[in-house]
């Protein structure tokens, strides 16, 4: 596929004096774990008010990528910009980041999370946090340790998304919950961010969330390998996002 190209999400010059500053913008970024060298100058911009999905294979960068967004990581070298700022305590403040795995306390209660939400965050808005809470049918009483894997998961995408943060960072989303729910869960982050802002999923379940995606970002070798519209690129190889992505990775 060599006609794929690696500058996606770059707005054409008739919209760039009306963007201001990219939301998330990675230059030339390179992070090595001792000898293996996960991203090799991986560049690629997101602009505000869309929905784009972070795609590899796993071991391909895409938690390397989101850890970065978030300063868990520091790069070896190249920029990665924020709102126009390295990753930092004030940019932590834009960013709404879900990791993969659930971090929240056991032995709390849900309406206690939601209490320690709002106390941290001046963005959280506790009353979608509750409408949340009642459309997925969870009891705000329970102690978390008393939930499903899956419930428990969906108690940490509410919290996320009651931020009104300008970037969502979405590490597998949807990859603990039972297939029933997925959809549900999905029109729920789609309902629930803030419109001026984006939302950064990473996921390796693309036929499930394909509907919902602007753009993508294919990560192979380190790099971007292709940032593009998620229209584009089926009108232009007359196939879904998930079968090319498939054809790409022989997966």
């Amino acid at each position: 596929m060599d006609e794929i190209y690696n500058s996606g999400n770059t707005p054409d010059p008739a919209e760039a004096n009306a963007v201001s500053t990219p939301l998330l913008e990675f230059k030339r970024v390179v992070k090595s774990y001792g000898a293996k060298k996960v991203l090799k100058e991986t560049s690629f911009i997101i602009n505000r008010g869309g929905i784009i999905g972070l795609l590899g294979p796993n071991g391909s960068g895409k938690s390397t990528i989101i850890k970065l967004i978030n300063g868990l990581l520091v790069p070896d070298s190249g920029e990665i910009l924020v709102n126009g700022l390295p990753p930092s305590p004030s940019t932590a403040s834009m960013v709404s980041y879900l990791p993969e795995r659930n971090y929240l306390p056991l032995d709390r209660k849900v309406s206690q999370l939601i209490d320690y939400f709002a106390d941290f965050y001046l963005d959280f808005d506790r009353v979608k946090a509750y409408e949340m809470l009642q459309r997925l049918n969870i009891d705000k009483t329970e102690r978390m340790r008393a939930l499903s894997k899956g419930t428990r998961e969906k108690v940490q995408l509410i919290l996320v998304m009651s931020r009104r943060a300008e970037l969502y960072v979405l590490d597998e989303p949807i990859g603990g919950v039972d297939p029933a729910a997925r959809d549900y869960i999905l029109d729920t982050i789609l309902s629930n961010y803030n419109e001026n802002g984006s939302i950064l999923i990473s996921t390796h379940l693309i036929n499930d969330i394909e509907r919902a995606l602007d753009d993508v970002i294919f990560i192979s070798d380190g790099k971007a390998a292709l940032c593009a519209s998620a229209d584009s690129l089926r009108e232009k190889y007359n196939k879904s996002v998930d079968e090319l992505f498939r054809e790409v990775y022989k997966c």
